[in-house]
């Protein structure tokens, strides 16, 4: 194998598993380290440059980043990177005057479809280079999905008023309560572009018999958090099947839980382990009283008179065929007919564009989704740009902030004359935190705890009143416990072949056994000769240039728990901590400035 390049940006990017997780990248390490030094509003700004919504995700995020933790691969649980973010948000102080100001217009116009997470983040990226942005959204208030579809005892108003304001007071224009209805009327407008984050904001329909005859308490899921939010909706009957083992699934049953269902249960025709809610919303719903029945289809609503009065179901079993593919085919159990007063439809969502014209340039696929270039975000007209759920269907809300970071460099690049496919690469900052011959900057004694449980309110309490936040968050006690298990993936242990004396005294202290020296070959080969096996090929091995005895260093990046005893070990000072800070290219991002932290 030839020498590892570590000086190539994604490097060590993808060693730092939580940060290369993430769809917007956020410095997971550093932010966790500031957390643990009470520095909650310096962790809070390098959250809010990467995902922009800081309190709103360290409540709502399905945590990419957690099943990637390094943390993981030694013990059952990762660290709480998620609820360690909110812990930034509760506890920082006033940082409106560390946000950016708002430019001098640069004569440009860019409008918005929406006003979800993706729109903001774009307006957020370009308001301040002085571009006039105008969101347009059906409701009154900014924050698209994130008030209208995710419950208030997850969600409160005032953590989205905050962050939502955030940007709004960077000179953005918001017209709440206007919806658009053509994109040619739009593009007559004259604005210099568009940005489309409309969501996917229609619940899929479930056609089966009776649907129509008993329409009056069969809702839609997504529909039906949306008119409880606004306060349409205060009520629900007592016996509740919710059909759908998504998220929204999740949402509706627990909002139905507090507005009068005393039999509330959720039915998925999938198995409990595949289904599409995240675990921890799965174990919120259970203990809250919620039974989920798996492996049953609905055949039928069952209704007298037009009034519903229960749901037949067809019991399935799970077949796979010889390439593992899944198909459910029927149990031979007799069907089942569950008694219930309503019911709430959270069987998926989908895109919808009843307003775009087929002659204003826009181009759809067979499933009627804009043709979107996935990395720049334009569609087939060069001024109408797309993003999150509006561009490639549902996903959570840091798809779309990551999406839309994407966006707004491409809109500012448009708009500046440049190429939009030409995509600069990150700044990227490699310092050492060697402050004494064996001493560290950092903090690598490693926490034997296991994760820290985040308080919840009494079940009682939170069931009485939908606006009560169920989840507490951590205190400062709890938070600073749960940031010491973090492993500082971000500080990396850097090799000098040249310092080198082969003495093996790294190989003996290891404690993971990843370090390995031995003569080079073919990676399939080199993989065979490691002191520890190799579970992970997808993580690169570190391999150094030849040493003096002919062999090489070969370090396995995917067992390595980056605890620095090679460092403090070795007596020539070949190995070496570097901290690794990669910040991603924005919009208007300045040239690389020297070696510092993100806050």
């Amino acid at each position: 194998m030839k020498p590892t390049d570590i000086a190539a940006p994604d490097y060590f990017h993808k060693v730092v598993d939580c940060q290369w997780a993430c769809p917007a990248h956020t410095p997971v390490p550093e932010y966790i380290r500031l957390i643990a030094q009470g520095r909650y509003s310096d962790a809070y700004m390098i959250n809010w440059k990467s995902n922009v919504f800081p309190g709103i995700l360290g409540r709502t995020c399905d945590r990419p980043c957690e099943p990637a933790c390094r943390r993981g691969r030694v013990e059952e649980t990762p660290v709480a990177i998620c609820r360690l973010k909110r812990v930034a948000a509760d506890f920082k102080d006033d940082i409106k005057q560390r946000l950016p100001h708002p430019g001098p217009k640069n004569g440009k116009r860019v409008a918005f479809v929406g006003g979800g997470p993706a729109s903001l983040t774009v307006a957020r990226d370009l308001a301040p280079l002085g571009y006039h942005c105008t969101v347009f959204d059906g409701d009154p208030e900014a924050g698209g999905m994130m008030r209208t579809q995710i419950p208030k005892f997850r969600l409160p108003n005032s953590v989205i008023d905050e962050e939502t304001g955030y940007i709004l007071d960077l000179g953005v224009e918001f017209k709440g309560g206007h919806r658009i209805e053509s994109m040619k009327a739009l593009l007559a407008e004259k604005y210099d572009a568009i940005f489309v984050g409309s969501g996917a904001p229609r619940g899929r329909e479930l056609d089966i018999p009776g649907r129509k005859e008993a329409a009056a308490n069969i809702h839609i899921g997504i529909d039906w958090l949306s008119s409880v939010s606004f306060g349409h909706t205060d009520k629900i009957g007592k016996r509740v099947i919710v059909l759908g083992g998504g998220n929204t699934a999740m949402d509706c049953c627990r909002t139905a839980r507090r507005l009068g269902g005393e039999k509330v249960m959720v039915i998925v025709r999938s198995g409990f382990e595949e289904m599409k809610a995240s675990p921890w919303e799965k174990e919120d719903a259970i203990h809250e009283d919620i039974p989920i029945l798996n492996y049953m289809v609905p055949v039928e609503f069952k209704h007298v008179a037009g009034k519903l009065i229960g749901v037949t179901f067809q019991h399935v079993k799970a077949e796979y065929d010889a390439k593992g593919r899944r198909n459910l085919v029927p149990s031979g159990d007799p069907d089942q007919t569950i008694s219930c007063d309503d019911v709430l439809v959270a069987v998926g969502q989908e895109n919808a564009f009843p307003w775009i014209e087929q002659d204003c340039g826009i181009e759809f696929d067979k499933w009627h989704m804009p043709k979107v270039d996935p990395k720049t975000f334009v569609s087939t007209n060069p001024k109408v740009f797309f993003g999150g759920d509006a561009a490639f269907g549902p996903k959570n809300i840091i798809w779309a902030v990551a999406q839309g970071h994407d966006a707004a460099l491409s809109i500012h690049k448009m708009l500046s004359g440049e190429d939009i496919t030409e995509r600069p690469l990150p700044e990227v900052h490699v310092s050492s935190q060697k402050m004494g011959i064996h001493e560290w900057s950092y903090d690598n004694d490693i926490s034997i705890d296991k994760r820290f449980k985040v308080p919840h309110r009494d079940k009682v309490v939170a069931l009485k009143d939908i606006k009560t936040e169920v989840e507490l968050g951590y205190d400062v006690k709890l938070a600073l416990g749960e940031a010491h298990r973090c492993l500082n993936c971000d500080v990396q242990t850097v090799f000098s072949t040249s310092l080198c004396i082969e003495c093996d005294a790294c190989v003996d202290i290891c404690p993971m056994d990843c370090i390995t020296f031995t003569h080079n070959g073919e990676e399939s080969d080199l993989r065979t000769r490691l002191k520890a096996p190799s579970p992970h090929p997808d993580q690169d091995l570190y391999v150094s240039s030849d040493l003096k005895t002919g062999r090489v260093m070969v370090k396995d990046e995917d067992v390595c728990l980056h605890c620095g005893l090679c460092a403090e070990r070795c007596p020539t000072g070949a190995w070496d901590m570097q901290k690794y800070l990669i910040e991603m290219t924005h919009a208007g991002s300045t040239c690389p400035t020297k070696s510092r932290s993100a806050a």
